[in-house]
């Protein structure tokens, strides 16, 4: 009589504590990668869309600036030149009625605010704007010493803030350096622009 004693194949626990344990290594490590893609693409993403917020912001500055014109009570153009405030007027809704603009950052919020003209002779209260909007909110400038706004006179010399010097402005410059986290990459971004008001030229 011949006798068969078949063998019995299958882990030890130990194996099956290693298989386990490998498993469980590759699916965190699998897991990690998968959410550092997805956050350094959010990042990434949120990061170009401010940059495109803040560039937007910088051709509306353009096109406001270009236009600045005399207040409709025969202001000078040029009413406030300071490193991260400019106040000017200009027709900015195209109504044939000038307003008086502010551009200003405030910590990293870019600000763009609107103030109507009442009643005749025309007076601006300067107190209650009639339309702010924020063009930024991660402008580093000030965190970084860097001013926002640059003002020359005719001769291409920059000029300081003194209100004495606001009828010298003839071109004007605005940088911002946005960065929604100094302290992650892909960095910061600077972004510039320069404009000669029209009604500004000294050949006029």
């Amino acid at each position: 009589m011949i006798t068969y004693h078949l063998k019995q194949s299958g882990f030890t626990l130990v194996e099956t504590i290693v298989v386990v344990s490998i498993y469980t290594i590759m699916t965190l490590v699998i897991y990690t990668s998968i959410f550092n893609i997805y956050r350094n693409n959010s990042y990434t993403i949120e990061q170009s869309y401010e940059v495109d917020q803040a560039r937007r912001g910088l051709q509306t500055w353009l096109s406001d600036v270009r236009e600045m014109t005399y207040a409709d009570d025969g202001t000078f153009p040029v009413a406030v030149m300071d490193a991260h405030r400019l106040g000017f007027y200009s027709d900015v809704d195209k109504d044939n009625t000038v307003e008086y603009v502010e551009y200003l950052l405030s910590t990293t919020t870019l600000f763009k605010r609107t103030f109507e003209p009442t009643g005749y002779p025309p007076v601006y209260n300067l107190v209650a704007p009639a339309k702010v909007e924020i063009l930024s909110e991660y402008v580093q400038n000030s965190l970084q010493a860097t001013s926002t706004f640059r003002y020359y006179d005719n001769a291409g010399a920059e000029l300081g803030a003194p209100s004495s010097l606001l009828t010298d402005v003839r071109y004007l410059e605005a940088q911002a350096i946005v960065n929604i986290d100094p302290l992650r990459s892909p960095g910061e971004f600077l972004l510039r622009s320069g404009v000669t008001p029209r009604n500004l030229k000294d050949n006029l």
